[in-house]
């Protein structure tokens, strides 16, 4: 059996290949989520199969080594699985592995790989996928990730020689391949108390502030407003919390699940099936359903847990923007302001192997003119819509004491205030500047991407 790729599936393995026959031997390849990157590695994996080559797919979870065996028992790819739980079949060319049993076993394997392909490649640095990639220095590593940057800002430069970027999140709403999306934020919180740790915020911390009943009911009053009878999923910040979550969603009448990683895996089926079907309407988790969840059917996602981490925000509110029959739009209700932190789901991004932004302390990229509710970005002191003038005011308020509706953002006028900010920074140095005033980690780095990118286009032109 064959699949059949997207036009823009087959670019990127007609690029990864051209890079191989350049003998580049570490590749990372970026699509969005909901790109359809399983697909693209299980089509390259079947051509390195009919080689006669050896193959490893490397996941960090139980349930991306299912997604990943039905995915490659629909294109008839051969394979072993080496996950704790699953009877291994060494002698298989193709292989899907979970990065920590694989670390475990590299001395049972029968077929020394030639190709590598890890998940969700942002996670490299840890030390089992070094352990892992190191092992086989001579194989080629094509890594896939939605999100190339890991939670400290840094790029992944260390780890691969070139970068094949892919279609955008824009780029796949238009071609109805994604989810036309609504957004909805709060329009004050409060984290000023909460430290940082590894470079996101401390969870412990973050509880305290959001496993608050008040909170949970907002949440409860916004999904029953703002998406009624909808499937959706909640990101809560940790078990007690989303516990708590699911409890009073059961409460007021709405049928929720909790899981999370420690959650027996067949009862964690039987409550993705069900929620699947529509039986359950609600799924509250911690880091579960971020990375590789593949579930058409969420209409709306709850953000519950505040994170600094673009990544994790990406993966997020990504699980509800796969198309699915009668979806119209996903909803996503922001309680956190994540959107105002890290930006819309669909902006453009500019991606490079150095790593290029991180926002440590300072202004949001979007706030919201309380006059009109229209979004701008933070540097504005008028608003372009109702003239309204910004006066120096307290940015954090107590998100406890506020009784506030969310506020729905017009994400096409954010991201033209984003675009027409960064189109009016003419040249190198103006360009280092604005990134100074965005507080991106690298602001040198990231201007010097943006021009080179500029200059090739106007070679391209003339």
């Amino acid at each position: 059996m064959s699949i059949i790729l997207r036009p823009y599936q087959v670019d990127l393995v007609g690029r990864a290949r051209r890079e191989m026959l350049r003998k580049i031997k570490s590749i990372l390849m970026v699509a969005p989520t909901g790109a359809g990157k399983t697909s693209i590695v299980s089509h390259m994996l079947k051509t390195a199969h009919e080689k006669g080559h050896a193959s490893i797919f490397i996941v960090h979870r139980r349930e991306l080594v299912m997604q990943s065996a039905l995915a490659f028992q629909k294109v008839g790819v051969p394979f072993g699985i080496i996950s704790s739980g699953f009877m291994a079949d060494y002698s298989q060319l193709v292989q899907i592995a979970s990065i920590q049993t694989l670390a475990n076993r590299l001395h049972l394997l029968r077929h020394k790989p030639q190709l590598i392909v890890p998940d969700e490649a942002h996670h490299t640095p840890a030390k089992s996928w070094a352990k892992v990639i190191n092992s086989f220095p001579d194989a080629y590593k094509i890594g896939v990730t939605a999100t190339p940057e890991r939670l400290d800002g840094l790029g992944l430069g260390d780890y691969f020689d070139s970068m094949i970027l892919g279609p955008t999140v824009s780029d796949l709403i238009k071609a109805g391949y994604l989810s036309d999306y609504k957004i909805y934020a709060a329009s004050s919180v409060d984290l000023s108390q909460v430290h940082t740790r590894m470079g996101d915020y401390v969870n412990s911390e973050l509880a305290s502030i959001m496993d608050k009943p008040k909170l949970t009911g907002d949440a409860i009053k916004e999904y029953q407003r703002r998406a009624p009878g909808k499937r959706a999923v909640v990101f809560c910040v940790n078990i007690e919390h989303s516990l708590h979550v699911a409890q009073q969603f059961n409460e007021a009448g709405i049928r929720a699940e909790h899981i999370d990683g420690g959650t027996d895996s067949s009862h964690r089926d039987a409550v993705l099936k069900k929620f699947a079907a529509g039986e359950v309407k609600v799924i509250t988790n911690v880091n579960l359903l971020g990375e590789g969840f593949d579930c058409p059917s969420i209409e709306c996602c709850i953000l519950l847990r505040p994170t600094k981490s673009l990544g994790f925000y990406l993966q997020m509110v990504g699980r509800a923007l796969r198309p699915s029959p009668g979806k119209k739009f996903a909803i996503i209700l922001d309680h956190v302001r994540a959107c105002v932190e890290h930006g819309m789901p669909d902006q453009d991004r500019t991606w490079s192997l150095e790593g290029n932004r991180r926002k440590e302390k300072g202004e949001p990229s979007v706030k919201i003119c309380p006059v009109c509710f229209a979004a701008l970005m933070a540097a504005s002191s008028q608003c372009a819509e109702c003239g309204n003038i910004f006066t120096q005011e307290k940015r954090n308020v107590d998100l406890q004491a506020t009784d506030e509706e969310l506020i729905e953002i017009d994400k096409e006028r954010a991201k033209r205030e984003f675009r027409k900010e960064q189109g009016q920074a003419l040249d190198l140095h103006q360009l280092i500047e604005l990134g100074k005033k965005r507080n991106y980690k690298k602001p040198e780095a990231w201007a010097r991407f943006v021009f080179h990118a500029r200059q090739k286009k106007k070679i391209g032109r003339g």
